[in-house]
This record gives structure tokens, sequence and C-alpha cells, in this order.
């Protein structure tokens, strides 16, 4: 997408004060089975708040039911101030990007643009502005007389989106929208969907699984697990400041080192651990080879794998049987498979956790 932010006039930014969405004591029961088991959240005007979660956390449940596709058994949702809770999809005033994308097979690029048009009252000049708009921004002016089968799933993308903004509706909804993308295309995608909502001011609500993906694109992250919000706050606070062990093993990749503070490992010996504390974290960005940082902890391991990440070198390690991932820049010589190597890390660098697997300690 071009970062040209003159042509148009109507999309070129939203009502800054609409979209507030507040979820109250949230709650969906199917039969035995509790989806959603009360969220609160409040969503800010021209916010993008990300759900994220494993598979079966509730995410998607909960994005449905601010749509109006599934009715809270429980709770509140209200929109700018009114209950919304029972209210029609048709009535709510938002649009929704589905992960299928959902385009009318049969209809032109330009008919499944129009279709959300239909029932507003404007002229036929009018909706064709709209639309001729929504393309320029897209820059899917020569696709508008294809039909989606002559589409790639990048170009069927931003159809999808554009039918989800052509209406200036005051929310979007956006159900793992790059899932059936390729990698290379999801990054690329993932950041014009960004520009595209910040430069709109549209509040939206985005589901993924995909970590990466939210802290790219998330304003704040709000991370479920069993149908609750564990955490909600921005992407650097879920990652620097976990408020217990899920969020600090689900937020990172690799995944942070989880150690027994119990262990004949003796990796804790130069540490002074909290005394309700059962069990450290430590990023493997935190983990170094030991000559190149004077690192006040320091063991000796076997590295069993090293894997190239990029401009990174991902080192798997054993040290007395307790396994542990290191992350570095560079690969010295002699650091390889089957050598054991002198690693550390900084106290500073620990997370410490309780019996509950509430942080008690914070790296």
């Amino acid at each position: 997408m071009s970062n040209d932010t003159s042509r148009g006039s109507g999309l070129a930014t939203g009502d800054t004060t609409a979209g507030r969405t507040e979820l109250v004591d949230v709650k969906k029961v199917y039969g035995d089975t509790v989806a959603v088991d009360g969220v609160s959240v409040t969503i800010e005007p021209g916010e993008l708040l990300v759900l994220l979660g494993p598979s079966g956390c509730g995410k998607t449940t909960t994005l449905r039911m601010i749509a109006g596709l599934e009715t809270p058994t429980a709770g509140t949702i209200r929109i700018d101030g009114e209950d919304e809770t029972r209210t029609l999809p048709k009535n709510r005033d938002l649009s929704m990007v589905f992960q299928s994308y959902a385009l009318y097979p049969h209809k032109t690029v330009r008919e499944n643009l129009a279709f959300p048009l239909a029932k507003m009252d404007l002229s036929a000049a009018e909706r064709d502005d709209q639309i001729q708009e929504v393309a320029e921004l897209l820059e899917i002016e020569e696709l508008l007389d294809k039909q989606p089968g002559q589409l790639s799933g990048g170009q069927r993308q931003r159809v999808a989106v554009g039918r989800t903004i052509v209406r200036e509706p005051r929310l979007f909804l956006m159900d793992e929208p790059l899932s059936n993308l390729d990698a290379k295309l999801r990054v690329q995608t993932r950041s014009e969907i960004r520009e595209l909502q910040q430069r709109l001011e549209t509040t939206t609500v985005y589901v993924t699984h995909d970590q990466e993906e939210a802290m790219s694109i998330g304003d704040r992250l709000a991370i479920m697990r069993d149908g609750q919000i564990e955490q909600i706050g921005s992407p650097r606070e879920v990652y620097h400041h976990p408020v217990n062990e899920f969020i600090a093993g689900f937020i990172g990749d690799p995944q942070i080192n989880f150690i027994d503070r119990d262990g004949d490992h003796g990796l804790f010996d130069a540490i002074d651990p909290p005394g309700t504390a059962v069990r450290a974290g430590v990023r493997p960005e935190a983990v170094s080879i030991a000559p190149e940082r004077n690192q006040p902890v320091t063991f000796e391991a076997l590295i069993t794998l090293v894997e190239p990440v990029g401009h990174s070198y991902e080192l798997t390690l054993d040290v007395d049987g307790v396994t542990l991932t290191a992350l570095i820049e560079r690969l010295p010589a002699g650091v390889d498979t089957g050598e054991t190597v002198a690693f550390g890390f900084d106290p500073a660098d620990v997370y410490w956790f309780d019996d509950r697997s509430a942080t008690i300690s914070e790296g």
C-alpha cells in the first residue's frame, strides 16, 4: 500500500470519538462448556486491541459476541455508551473480516465492494466514488472487474478489508484475517493493515493466535486462556512485565526458559531468590556466552543443537540434565554442537514465580 495520504477525502480519517466498546463481565456457555468466563475490557476510540491466545481460549467467541453473531449468556456489551448486548448485527454499525474472507464468488470485486453500500442512502455516483476511493486506498483499482477466483490470496484479503471499510463503520472486527496467507505475505499485509487502521483511526478488535503478529500490530493485547483474560497491556508491557508463568511463556520467541528452584543444576547458587519463589524464568536472549559479558551467574553447558535463525543463532544447551535455550547474535569459533562452553546471565534478567504461577519478581 502507498503512504500517500492525499488521495480521497471521506476515508482520510474516522470519527476519533466513535467506537468505544465496553465488555462488562461477559460470559458465554454452550451446554456444559464455558467458552468465555467473565471477560471485562474497554476498547478506546481509535485503538487497535488484539485478542490473543491459544486455540480454544475464547477469543473468537468474544469477537462474535461484539459483532452480535453470538448472544452472551451473561454480561453487557456497550458501544459508544449504548447497551448493544442483544442488538442485531446489522444495527451495530460495524464491519467484520473473516478468516475465509467471505467474498461472493460470482460477483466482481466492484460488486463485492458495493454490497455493503446497498442499504445506505447514497446515489449511484456517491456509491461509485466511495468504491473508487477504497480501491485507490488499497491499490486494487485494476482488480475491480475481476472475480475473487481470479485473485491471489493477498488480493482477496485486500478486497475483504475493502468491503469492511467501504461504508465507514464505527468498529472494525478482524478474525484471523491473515491466516490463509504465506509467511512473507502475512508480514507485509499486517503492516499494511496497521498503517490503514492508523490512518482511518477506526476502533478495531483483532483476533489472532500468532504472538508475533499481535506484538507488531496491536496498541494493546488482551491475552486469553480458558475463557478469561490473563493480562491486558501494550506489547512492551506484556513482554517485560508478565503477570504469571503463562504470559511469560506465551509471549516471546524462542520461549522463555523455566527452571525449578530446587535441583542439582547449581544455576542459582549465585542468586538470592525471593522466599516464596519456586520457579525461575530466563529469556533466551538474556543467556549469553560468558566471556562476552561480565555475567554474575556463569555455568558450563553442553551445546546439543545450533540453529541459525536469521541474523542470530538459537542454541540448545544441556546443564546437568536441564535444557536451556540461548539466543546469540554471533557464533564465535569453538561454539558448536557437541562442545562444552561457558554461558551466563545477569540476575536482574531473572523472573521468579510462586507456587500459584504468579510473577513475584520481574527480570
